[in-house]
């Protein structure tokens, strides 16, 4: 027995089986779309937002960074004073003012960098001078650094040992 001939019927079936198929691939086309579009606008919000924040607290550093020579200033004139003067309540009254001063540094996330004793690092601190001491190590601090949410507000001005003296190596040798 031969074929059957395809009845009209049957082309009309099979020709919306396949419009159906068709629809719903663009239909799935059109959803993964939508997906992608919804997952690219809540992390555009989250970048917005992360960056609003940001530029909020970098627009605060930059208040912070212009209070620190006043920070600078206080203990400079503290380390002046006369020993008679340092119990007077004058005195005390400026000691109060910065600690309240530091406070809020803190508060905003500022912190010292801390500096005698800790190898050189050029990213926190600035060598300004080189004396005679352990090859590397800060010596002394001549200006404090400072810190913001971990990223260097104003580098330490420091000393960094060199190492022995000729004298001293010379004297080793004989």
């Amino acid at each position: 027995m031969g074929e059957e001939p395809v009845t009209q019927e049957q082309e009309s079936i099979e020709d919306l089986k396949k419009a159906i198929a068709a629809e719903k691939a663009r239909a799935d086309e059109l959803l993964a779309s939508l997906q992608r579009s919804e997952a690219d606008f809540r992390n555009y919000k989250k970048r917005t937002e992360q960056e609003k924040q940001d530029s909020l607290m970098w627009s605060n550093a930059e208040l912070i960074k212009s209070l620190l020579p006043v920070v600078d200033d206080m203990e400079r004139a503290f380390s002046m004073a006369q020993p008679g003067c340092t119990d007077s309540t004058w005195t005390e009254g400026f000691r109060i003012i910065q600690r309240k001063l530091q406070d809020v540094l803190q508060s905003n996330g500022c912190t010292e960098i801390d500096c005698a004793g800790v190898p050189f690092d050029p990213n926190i601190h600035e060598a300004i001078a080189y004396e005679d001491g352990e090859e590397g190590i800060v010596i002394s601090e001549h200006r404090k650094g400072y810190t913001m949410k971990n990223k260097v507000l104003r580098a330490a001005q420091v000393t960094v040992g060199k190492g022995k003296s000729n004298n001293e190596n010379n004297s080793g040798n004989k």
